[in-house]
């Protein structure tokens, strides 16, 4: 979503602002040729198309529907884009203290990485889960319970250790390496 919202605020902001400039031309046509039509805007024939309109207008209710609807989709993406920090515990209640998800997933990839069953690993990370999908080895048996086990105990032991307000919930898949060891 803040994606979304990355890109939608330029394009918003670059049509605002070519509103604006035709809007300074046009007033600067009015001052100078007072008696003309417009120049990029046909004003007048505008006008008189929107003075023969009443509210009860089948046009002005279609118009007025679709911009609350662009007004609440615009909404519900500014809220839906807001930061989605990992709280943590505070030393005192007067503090709040709080991490990006980022940052325990680089936390936790990097944990998970120093094992030596571990090939590679993928981590992503929210307040709720962390999820984990790691590459290595499988056992003599041609399982991969072994490196499933150690990599969700190598999370679990890592959340435990850290001040984290809420624990989240692990998500452990593993899948072979295709060259030896």
């Amino acid at each position: 979503m803040r994606a979304l919202l990355r890109t939608l605020s330029p394009l918003l902001g670059l049509a605002l602002a070519a509103v604006g400039v035709i809007l300074v031309i046009e007033v600067v046509t009015a001052w100078v040729r007072p008696a003309s039509s417009g120049l990029v805007v046909p004003w007048p024939a505008w006008q008189l198309v929107l003075s023969e309109l009443t509210w009860s207008d089948r046009p002005v209710k279609v118009v007025s529907i679709c911009v609350a609807v662009v007004g609440l989709l615009l909404l519900l993406i500014a809220l839906l884009a807001r930061r989605h920090d990992v709280a943590l515990t505070a030393p005192t209640p007067e503090m709040t203290v709080a991490t990006s998800p980022q940052v325990l997933a680089r936390l936790v990839g990097r944990t998970v990485r120093a094992s030596d069953d571990v090939a590679a690993a993928t981590v992503s990370a929210s307040a709720r889960t962390v999820v984990v999908r790691a590459e290595g080895w499988p056992d003599p048996d041609g399982s991969f319970r072994g490196l499933t086990d150690t990599v969700r105990g190598r999370v679990s032991t890592l959340l435990d250790e850290l001040p984290l307000a809420r624990r989240p919930r692990i998500s452990v898949s593993t899948r072979g390496r295709k060259e030896p060891r």
